[in-house]
């Protein structure tokens, strides 16, 4: 990519706010890796000049780098001036946008990103949001050359890039898999910063609109390669992982669907179909779990209701999200596991009218998955942008990871970053 005619190659806007600073820690890091053979001029953008100097001085503090402030550029921009952000964009290769929710704050960003010739990568757990931006930008990023990747933190990098290393270790056709996440906390207990929790209210909130949005793509299905993935029942019992799960509400399996239109319409290679999961423990973490759904999905349909959970998320996610979020302790002992069940065919024999004959059973493992796992994806994947363009899509447009990375280094960045993918079993039935 063009880097030599900007002054930054990555340029972290939102850097000041929560999951921000955990991204521009992350860059800090990567900029001293022994292992770069050039330099990484890079920049935070934001609105408060001193916000961004605390966060970077805390950086500096956090990393034993005194000098850091003084080697990373400042740029004062805000979302509600579009001019700022053109500004902003003309001075970067990669645009890193951490300013949530998305459904609100993105769209002004990817089009600064487009009109300037910056490509742009953000952290979006949410469907609406980013189906809608690859429906309306796609073609004009792809006129510009520039790249537009969404959900590329823990939503939704693992899910999409497992399902894609999955089937590149299956010896075979792989036609389906199920995922299922596990998330480990330690004495402490887990927390997740309300942010999280507004974009999921806001989404949840609008369903309607993302059905009318798919329903006006016109996209032709994309064919069943194999038997039919049956859904499990809202609460199932997993036997392989030994308990209980419930549908994951993220963007994952919307990303992984599209991951796979894209594969199969461009590359012509044999869709994969999805489900993903999360596990929940004991029957008491079932009935906890419940209570709280419930309520979520009461009050949601409501303004009062939306209001109400904004203002009050502890007491309506039970204890797992605050405006707070999560304290340093709680961050270092937590981490999740990633669990794929796949099956298929293998080489030499037929998906019609034959059962599938391979199972394959793969993990991504990592850190905890929001302030850890979530920089560290989103900055392996910019840097990917910048060291690896010759594997990426021909023209630039707007892409899901997997479409983006599928024949790029990124996992093997990401397995050196403590993001590991691997096999456990592979067997024929």
């Amino acid at each position: 990519m063009a880097t030599e005619q900007r002054p930054f190659h990555l340029v972290v806007f939102g850097a000041s706010g929560f999951t921000g600073q955990f991204v521009t820690e992350e860059v800090a890091r990567e900029q001293v890796d022994p292992e770069r053979s050039s330099r990484l001029p890079w920049a935070v953008a934001g609105r408060s000049r001193e916000k961004l100097q605390r966060v970077l001085e805390k950086a500096a503090l956090k990393l034993g780098r005194p000098t850091l402030s003084s080697e990373v550029g400042i740029i004062i921009c805000d979302i509600a001036n579009p001019a700022s952000l053109d500004e902003m964009a003309k001075q970067a290769t990669v645009v890193l946008n951490c300013v949530g929710p998305y459904r609100f704050y993105g769209e002004p960003v990817i089009k600064a990103c487009i009109e300037n010739g910056a490509s742009c990568i953000d952290i979006s757990g949410e469907p609406q949001f980013l189906e809608l931006m690859q429906l309306k930008y796609h073609e004009k990023a792809a006129d510009k050359g520039v790249y537009i990747i969404g959900s590329s933190g823990f939503d939704s990098i693992p899910a999409d890039l497992g399902v894609i290393y999955t089937r590149n270790k299956m010896n075979g056709t792989l036609t389906a898999v199920e995922s299922f996440l596990t998330i480990h906390s330690g004495p402490e207990g887990l927390s997740i910063h309300d942010g999280t929790w507004k974009s999921a209210i806001y989404g949840f909130g609008d369903q309607s609109n993302l059905r009318k949005l798919r329903n006006a793509s016109n996209l032709k299905p994309v064919p069943l390669v194999g038997p039919k993935l049956k859904r499990r029942w809202p609460i199932s019992y997993c036997r392989e992982l030994k308990g209980y799960s419930i549908p994951f509400m993220g963007s994952d399996v919307s990303v992984v669907r599209r991951t796979q239109r894209y594969l199969y319409e461009n590359l012509e290679e044999s869709p994969v179909q999805y489900a993903a999961y999360v596990t929940v423990g004991g029957i008491t973490s079932v009935i906890k779990l419940m209570f709280a759904g419930l309520f979520f999905l009461f009050f949601v349909r409501f303004g009062i209701g939306r209001q109400l959970l904004i203002k009050f998320p502890w007491f309506f996610s039970f204890g797992y999200f605050s405006k707070q979020g999560p304290t340093q302790k709680q961050i270092d002992a937590a981490s999740f596991t990633l669990t794929f069940f796949g099956q298929g065919y293998s080489q030499g024999t037929s998906a019609d009218k034959n059962k599938p004959n391979i199972k394959i059973c793969t993990q991504v493992k990592g850190p905890e998955a929001g302030y850890v796992a979530t920089p560290i994806a989103m900055v392996q994947a910019a840097l990917t942008l910048l060291s690896d363009a010759s594997h990426l899509p021909k023209a630039g447009g707007v892409f899901t990871p997997g479409a983006a990375f599928s024949k790029t280094k990124l996992i093997d960045r990401l397995n050196k970053h403590g993001i590991e993918f691997s096999v456990i079993s592979s067997s024929e039935v």
